[in-house]
């Protein structure tokens, strides 16, 4: 191959003529790896995931206040009252807690559009598939939330 620079032939080498240690071996096939942990087969579970458990929270949401509004009763004795109101209490609760989520999801899903899903937000490395299928909203690799939760223990303790 020639080099429009220089006009130098440029060696190229046949690997296949090599044979690798296993070390060596080793070392291409943790490459190989690294090359495919957030291919596209990989982002699209992870995106089908993260949008089917919004849809989710979104119906659930609905479906809740459709029920809130159908059991809203003026109950005389003030008892019955009291016990719908801690129903009508924990079940805002828990929509709360499901709109915190899905702002989470959303957050998540824009990783997607930046290229950035699957890596820690502070040191950059790969926060690995493993925490993601337990977490898929995971911002942070395991190390670095480890240190975040100590963190916060010594604030508080």
């Amino acid at each position: 191959m020639f080099n429009g620079n220089n006009m130098k032939k440029k060696e190229t080498v046949n690997m296949s003529s090599y044979k690798l240690s296993d070390f060596h071996k080793k070392i291409l096939k943790k490459d190989s790896m690294a090359n495919k942990y957030m291919n596209e087969s990989n982002l699209n579970y992870f995106r089908n995931l993260l949008e089917k458990h919004r849809d989710h929270l979104i119906k659930k949401i609905g479906k809740s206040t459709i029920q809130m509004q159908n059991r809203s009763v003026n109950f005389p004795d003030p008892i019955d009252r009291a016990v719908q109101e801690e129903s009508f209490n924990l079940e805002l609760k828990n929509r709360n807690r499901d709109h915190k989520l899905i702002q989470k999801i959303e957050k998540t899903l824009k990783k997607f559009k930046e290229k950035n899903f699957g890596y820690c937000e502070n040191c950059g490395i790969e926060i690995g598939i493993q925490r993601l299928k337990a977490r898929p909203t995971a911002d942070l690799c395991i190390d670095c939330k480890t240190v975040e939760e100590i963190k916060e223990r010594q604030k508080i303790g």
